[in-house]
C-alpha cells in the first residue's frame, strides 16, 4: 500500500486525504497549525490519521508521495528535507487529475481569476451541463472527485498549485488572463520565474486542447515564444479588431467555427474594462465547449460580480459604496480605479507587499478627490500621495473609516474600498475586511 502524507489540513489538504483514502492509500495528514473542527470531523469520519500543531518528521519522511497545500512555502525546511530524500511532491490538482475523466477548464492569472472562474461556471451550469466548481474557489477539487461525478470542472488555479504539477494535470481548456508582479517573495523576486509558473497551466496540453490567452498583456506576449505550447492557441484582445475574439467599449464579439457571437458591452453583467476582457476569455472557452449563442448571451448579461470584488454595496445619500476588499495588490486596485466614472473617495491601506503606487498614479490624479488610509502604518501611502491629493486622512478601524469617507463624499460620487494591500494588520482576512465595510455602510 502506497503511503501519502498530506501537509496542510485546510480545504485542499483534507480533500486530498479523502480522495487518497478512497483510492486505497495509507494516508497521514499533518498540519503545523490547528485544524478547524469541521475538517477534523471529516478526517475522523473517513478514518484518516492526522496530527496538528506539529510536523513529526519520522511520520512524514517515510512517505512515497507528499501532497503540499499551496499555502506552504517551497522554501520551508521540511519541504527541503522531503526534496533531498527524493520524495515526489505534488499539488492537489495534480493528484486529483489522476482519478477523473471529466473535462477541465482551468483559469489562472494575477487578477480576475475568481470572477472569470465564477462566470465560466455560471455559463456552463445555465447551459444545463453537469459541472463542478473548485480549485482556489469553493469546494476542494480532490474532494469533489472523491464524492461527485461531474462531466466538467471549472477550476481557479494559483501559481503555487501549478508549481507542483507533474504529468496528470491536463486541462482541456486553459485560460491565462494576465501576469503582473505578485507573490514575488516566493520566486526569488524574479518576475520571469513567477510568469513561467503561470504558463505551466498549458504544460501537459496537446493538440486536442485549447490555450486561451490575453494578447494585450505585455508579460504574456514577452514570454509566449519561450514556452513550448502544443495546444490550439486562442488569443483574446481589446486592441486588435482583426482578432477572432475582440471587444472595444461598445461591441463584444467572438468569431469561430461554431458561428459568430456578438453582444453589446453595456449588456454585460460585469462592469469595468478588465471585466470585459475577463468575459471575453470566458466566451472563447464557452464557444469551444459548444455553448449556444442564446445561452451564452443570457449568462454573460445576468452574471453578478463576485463578493468583495467591485461589489456594489448601497447608495446612501446619493453616494455609491463599492466593496473591492479582494484587491490585495496594486494591479487589482488599478482595475478598480480604471472602471470608476465619477469622483472617488478611495479607502486604501493594510499590509504593504512592497507596493509600487506609480502604477495607479494617473488614475488617482484624475479621479480621486480624497484618500482615507486604513491601516496600522500608513506612512508610505501618505508620503507617496500627498503631493497629488489634498485630503488624506488616517483611520485604524472600519467604523471610523466608513464615517469619515461618507463625510468626504458628495452626492453623485463614489466611496471605493480597494486597499491594494493585505488585510492582516487589522482584519482576519480580506473577507472580514469587506464584511465589516458592508456592515458599517448599512449603519450609516
Amino acid at each position: 500500500m502506497k503511503r501519502i502524507v498530506v501537509l496542510g489540513g485546510g480545504e485542499s489538504g483534507v480533500g486530498t486525504a479523502i480522495l487518497a483514502k478512497k483510492e486505497n492509500f495509507d494516508v497521514f495528514l499533518s498540519d503545523m497549525g490547528i485544524i478547524k473542527d469541521n475538517y477534523k470531523i471529516l478526517l475522523e469520519e473517513y478514518g484518516i490519521a492526522y496530527e496538528e500543531g506539529q510536523h513529526t518528521e519520522d511520520l512524514i519522511l517515510n512517505a512515497d508521495e507528499v501532497m503540499k497545500s499551496p499555502g506552504i512555502s517551497k522554501k520551508a525546511a521540511l519541504i527541503q528535507k522531503i526534496e533531498t530524500k527524493g520524495i515526489s511532491i505534488v499539488s492537489e490538482i495534480e493528484f486529483a487529475s489522476r482519478y477523473t475523466d471529466a473535462k477541465i477548464i482551468a483559469i489562472t492569472g494575477s487578477n480576475g481569476k475568481t470572477t472569470t472562474t465564477s462566470l465560466m461556471f455560471h455559463i456552463l451550469k445555465q447551459a444545463g451541463l453537469n459541472v463542478g466548481l473548485g480549485g482556489n474557489i469553493g469546494k476542494s477539487f480532490a474532494k469533489s472527485v472523491a464524492e461527485d461525478n461531474y462531466d466538467f470542472y471549472v477550476l481557479e488555479i494559483s501559481s503555487f498549485q501549478l508549481d507542483d504539477i507533474k504529468t496528470n494535470f491536463k486541462p482541456h481548456v486553459a485560460i491565462l488572463l494576465n501576469i503582473t508582479p505578485d507573490h514575488l517573495d516566493q520566486y526569488n523576486y524574479q518576475f520571469d520565474l513567477y510568469a513561467k509558473s503561470k504558463f505551466r497551466i498549458t504544460e501537459n496540453q496537446d493538440e486536442n486542447d485549447y490555450f486561451i490567452y490575453n494578447l494585450d498583456d505585455p508579460k504574456i506576449m514577452e514570454m509566449i515564444n519561450q514556452i513550448d505550447i502544443r495546444a490550439n492557441l486562442k488569443p483574446f484582445t481589446m486592441m486588435d479588431a482583426t482578432n477572432e475574439a475582440y471587444a472595444n467599449n461598445e461591441l463584444f464579439r467572438v468569431n469561430d467555427s461554431n458561428g459568430d457571437f456578438t453582444i453589446l458591452v453595456n449588456e454585460l453583467g460585469l462592469i469595468g474594462k478588465h471585466n470585459v476582457s475577463n468575459s471575453l476569455a470566458a466566451a472563447v472557452a464557452a464557444k469551444i465547449i459548444n455553448i449556444n449563442n442564446e445561452d451564452l448571451k443570457k449568462s454573460l448579461s445576468d452574471f453578478k460580480s463576485v463578493e468583495h470584488r467591485l461589489e456594489p454595496v448601497l447608495t446612501v445619500g446619493g453616494i455609491d459604496f463599492i466593496n473591492d476588499s479582494k484587491a490585495t495588490n496594486v494591479n487589482a486596485t488599478y482595475f478598480a480605479l480604471e472602471s470608476m466614472t465619477k469622483p472617488v473617495v478611495w479607502i486604501v491601506g493594510g499590509v504593504d507587499k512592497g507596493n509600487d503606487y506609480n502604477e495607479v498614479l494617473s488614475f488617482v490624479k484624475k479621479k480621486v478627490k480624497a484618500i482615507v488610509c486604513l491601516g496600522k502604518d500608513n506612512s508610505k501611502l501618505i508620503e507617496f500621495f500627498s503631493p497629488y491629493v489634498d485630503t488624506i486622512i488616517e483611520t485604524n478601524n472600519m467604523e471610523d473609516c466608513v464615517t469619515k469617507a461618507y463625510k468626504l463624499a458628495e452626492k453623485g460620487e463614489k466611496v471605493l474600498l480597494s486597499p491594494a494591500c493585505a488585510s492582516f494588520d487589522l482584519f482576519k482576512s480580506y473577507e472580514d475586511r469587506g464584511d465589516q465595510f458592508k456592515e458599517n455602510v448599512r449603519k450609516l
